[in-house]
């Protein structure tokens, strides 16, 4: 359980901080607008 554990805890942490990039960038662009 522990190899498989890692494994969605690292997967979930890489869609996290790929996801915030252009969510950011993209609430960033509606505020100034």
């Amino acid at each position: 359980g522990r190899p498989i554990q890692t494994g969605e805890f690292g997967a979930d942490m890489k869609v996290h901080l790929i996801n915030e990039g252009p969510v950011t960038i993209i609430v960033d662009t509606k505020l100034k607008e």
